[in-house]
């Protein structure tokens, strides 16, 4: 009898150990597959993470590329425009003759994002002249990438500003051509337009902006340096109701906290009178 009860008391001790041992075993292979799935599902997260980063990147793309097409129908077209012996435009052919110009100097200095913005917003078309001095660091290239990217023409008003009769004809040739290499390592592309400072060419200027396959220009009005329009009201006003509003205006305005706040109301009142902004990609150039 007792021998009958010492190999039970075996038995249950083996079958408990074993017991024992398996649990411990499917505890360890719990714990091991726990660790494994949290990778996993790590892994998953991510991935979509990835998918929709690349899901905007695409959309970025696209309409990056949408830009530039439409960019390229426009750089294509015919010109219907051309500019006379006053600064003005005239229409080629059947061309509306309603027609007024926007144009912002000395850009991009502190508003010419903003003012690029407003225009954006209600699809009105200008040049931005640049100036040299207001594209050195990165971040002032970037505000000209993103002017530019918006759709607006990329004009020439000279490296420094300087009175161009004063320069040698190198030093003239650095300021207008050297420009045009600064704004071409930028956006991709020289300029097709040239405005002197102060409008003051030279024969030599004319040349080598003609050389470089921009046109010349000047203006045919413009308020906003005078005092008695450094308001935005006051400038809104006098762009919209002088007497020297007529078809094909070529509207001179300058990066200034007035002149931005007034832009909105500028376009609005040119059109409200019945003018058409004028496209620069429709004015012929050399």
């Amino acid at each position: 009898m007792k021998k009958w009860t010492s190999l039970w008391i075996v038995l249950i001790f083996l079958l408990s150990a074993c017991s024992g041992a398996n649990g411990e075993e499917a505890k360890k292979q719990e714990e091991e597959e726990a660790v494994e799935k949290e990778p996993k599902e790590e892994v998953v997260e991510d991935e979509k993470a990835d998918g929709e980063t690349a899901e905007e990147t695409n959309e970025e793309i696209e309409t990056k590329e949408t830009a530039e097409e439409d960019e390229e129908v426009m750089k294509n077209a015919e010109p219907q425009y051309e500019l006379t012996g006053n600064w003005s435009f005239k229409p080629i052919g059947d061309a509306n003759p309603k027609v007024a110009l926007l144009t912002i100097d000395d850009a991009p200095d502190t508003h010419a994002v903003e003012m690029a913005e407003t225009l954006k917003e209600k699809d009105a078309p200008a040049i931005f002249f640049v100036n040299g001095h207001f594209i050195d660091t990165p971040e002032e290239k970037e505000k000209l990438k993103q002017i530019h990217e918006m759709g607006f023409a990329i004009g020439n008003h000279t490296a420094s500003h300087a009175s161009l009769p004063d320069l040698s004809e190198e030093e003239q040739r650095e300021e207008i051509v050297g420009l045009n290499d600064k704004i071409e390592e930028i956006i991709g592309e020289r300029p097709v337009f040239f405005r002197a400072p102060f409008g003051q060419n030279t024969d030599f200027s004319k040349q080598l902006a003609e050389d470089e396959g921009m046109l010349v220009m000047n203006w045919t009005y413009g308020y906003d340096w005078e005092s008695d329009y450094q308001d935005d009201q006051a400038l809104a006003d006098i762009m919209v109701n002088t007497p020297l509003l007529n078809n094909g205006a070529n509207l001179l305005m300058h990066d200034r906290d007035w002149t931005n706040k007034a832009l909105g109301s500028i376009a609005d009142g040119l059109r409200e009178k019945g003018y058409e902004l004028l496209d620069p990609a429709l004015i012929q150039t050399p």
